[in-house]
């Protein structure tokens, strides 16, 4: 909208600078938003995931809050305002990767009115550094999920429940579980791949299960599906395919999303489960399974499974490129991250001086 069209429509300065860019286009809104027609549209709502959606608006927010309550333009910011958000943040203690969030959020929404990037400037760039530098720290990452903690939990899930009017019946909570723990294990899937999983994109092999991944964090256009394979485990208890069959059939699942909720009358639901549920189930499990009362107890996360194929498989000897086929790792440097603390005592020449 220029100048004098914003004039025409009677918006004042303060309203003008605190309206959000793009907003039309973010809301998935129906055609005519921002002056779309009904298939450009349908490719804007395409272009960026929900949990994106949420993540930018969600920053956004804060930085306008920020700036209405400072007396600076959120749109388009100045570098004073861009500068002084980063230090109001610093000082109350905000990560490095919290702030770098909130800059990708303030780009975004520039961009998307084709103004400049007020994260750009000298100003900016040189707090920001200095912010990375004084307070930069390593990912305070969760443990990983590995046995044999890994079959402590599995074990920990339910087998049977209980009615007042009608006979026991097997668990399906628990039968879902299992195939969540064992599955997101073997796999490595991200947490996000794992809830989005649906039946058709579980291929039978005769070693197994081939698992189909339409899109991903480093695939986000599919313009490839990548492969996870999914083995038959030496025991039927570690195996990811036996539980991944087992809860299929007792939860009648033809179609559809493969990871499901369970109502409280042991019915598998319609929806996929979440990346919340899943942290839910990981939680509830550890404490069934005893593993809160260790001191100290292990910090899992629905990223555990994935971290803790990794740190398991290289103890066990694999190689990064090894590793990476399964994961999808694009930079071998990343498998690095995952063991480095758990392999640091392992082949080291401090170990053996002698001294």
């Amino acid at each position: 909208m220029s100048d004098s069209q914003d004039a025409a429509s009677g918006a004042s300065a303060a309203e003008l600078a605190r309206r959000p860019p793009g907003l039309g286009v973010l809301l998935g809104l129906d055609a005519g938003a921002e002056g779309l027609s009904e298939e450009e549209a349908a490719y804007a709502r395409a272009s960026k995931a929900p949990a994106t959606v949420a993540a930018y608006r969600s920053d956004w927010a804060e930085f306008d809050e920020w700036c209405h309550r400072e007396g600076h333009r959120a749109l388009p910011a100045p570098p004073a305002a861009v500068s002084g958000y980063l230090t109001a943040l610093a000082r109350a203690g905000a990560k490095v990767s919290t702030m770098s969030r909130r800059m990708a959020a303030i780009r975004f929404f520039h961009a998307l009115q084709d103004l400049p990037d007020p994260t750009s400037p000298a100003r900016v760039s040189t707090v920001w550094d200095g912010i990375r530098r004084t307070h930069g720290a390593p990912p305070d990452g969760s443990d990983a999920l590995m046995p044999p903690h890994l079959f402590d939990l599995v074990a920990a899930t339910a087998t049977t429940r209980s009615f007042r009017t009608r006979p026991d019946e097997p668990d399906l909570a628990g039968a879902r579980d299992r195939a969540l723990l064992l599955v997101g294990f073997w796999s490595a899937l991200r947490c996000s791949e794992l809830c989005a999983l649906t039946v058709a994109d579980v291929l039978p092999h005769e070693r197994g299960r081939t698992l189909v991944i339409p899109r991903s964090k480093t695939n986000q256009s599919g313009e490839q599906a990548e492969l996870v394979i999914l083995p038959y485990a030496a025991h039927p208890d570690a195996c990811p395919v036996r539980a991944l069959q087992a809860w299929l059939e007792l939860a009648g699942i033809t179609e559809g999303p493969v990871l499901r909720r369970v109502s409280t009358g042991n019915r598998a639901t319609p929806g996929p489960l979440h990346r919340a549920s899943v942290h839910r189930r990981i939680t509830a499990l550890v404490a069934a399974a005893g593993l809160d009362q260790l001191t100290p107890a292990p910090r899992y996360s629905p990223h555990s499974l994935r971290a803790g194929f990794v740190t398991w498989a290289h103890t066990r000897g694999a190689s990064d490129r090894e590793i990476a086929a399964q994961t999808r790792h694009r930079s071998l440097a990343s498998i690095g991250g995952y063991v480095r603390v758990q392999t640091a005592w392992e082949a080291n020449a401090a170990t053996n001086l002698g001294i």
